[in-house]
């Protein structure tokens, strides 16, 4: 789910913000790789979540969850309702990462509770055996690594059992590491994850902005996919961009 689907040198993704389920049908036809459904810089409930999902499902577009903690019940729940995946913020050690991917997969491999009566298991339609083979073979764990603790620890982290990929949030990173984004020591910092990335023979992804080229850029560097922008920021530089092109004066 992590290499191009639908076109492109790189899988790419957005997140949703908004609790509209118009949003997922609208990347979808757009062309996304997969989606991240956020929960931890958003409002989003459960229920918008799970609606979120079976939309994305419905229309052929991988849903992720960016869960908002580390709690095993969230992301147990949100794996209950189909997602294909979480992404775990803050993940600084090894420690973390094994707890994180032993909430995503089940005994002896995990801890996570057997629900094969939600939407996961077609509501007992599918077999227990393939429902506990799904969980364990393709159910994805990814932790963000966004400090240098979690830098420091990337091939710790991605060498994990269970961890099936990572994403450098930058965002945090600058912040934590006390650094410019585009200055030459964070780049030393990210390069050191795409190394450890490449070592481990895991994909790593990042997170731009709405520029295409950066994206673009980012996978020329070593990224395996990119999440670029969200739903609702392109409904506001859309917007803003209407009313500007409304409000020049006319030319001619």
């Amino acid at each position: 789910m992590l290499t191009p689907s639908r076109g492109g040198p790189a899988a790419v993704g957005t997140w949703i913000k908004s609790s509209a389920v118009e949003s997922v049908e609208i990347m979808a036809q757009v062309g996304f790789d997969f989606i991240v459904i956020d929960m931890e810089h958003t409002m989003l409930g459960l229920a918008e979540v799970y609606r979120h999902i079976i939309t994305a499902t419905s229309c052929g577009l991988p849903p992720l969850v960016r869960v908002p903690d580390h709690a095993s019940a969230t992301i147990q729940r949100v794996l209950d309702a189909g997602a294909r995946g979480v992404l775990v913020p803050h993940v600084d050690t090894a420690d973390q990462a094994r707890a994180a991917a032993a909430a995503t997969r089940f005994p002896p491999h995990g801890t996570r509770g057997a629900g094969n009566t939600s939407r996961a298991g077609r509501w007992g339609q599918l077999g227990r055996a393939e429902y506990l083979r799904y969980g364990n073979a393709e159910t994805l764990c990814i932790p963000q690594l966004e400090s240098r603790t979690a830098i420091t620890n990337a091939a710790a982290i991605l060498g994990t059992p269970g961890i099936d990929a990572a994403l450098v949030g930058p965002a945090d990173l600058a912040l934590d590491a006390d650094l410019p984004a585009g200055s030459a020591d964070f780049s030393q910092l990210t390069e050191y994850a795409l190394h450890a990335a490449r070592d481990a023979g895991k994909p790593l992804g990042t997170v731009t902005g709405s520029s295409p080229p950066a994206a673009q850029d980012s996978y020329r560097r070593g990224y395996s996919f990119v999440i670029m922008s969200n739903d609702l920021t392109m409904l506001a530089e859309a917007a803003a961009s209407l009313m500007e092109r409304f409000r020049q004066p006319e030319q001619g």
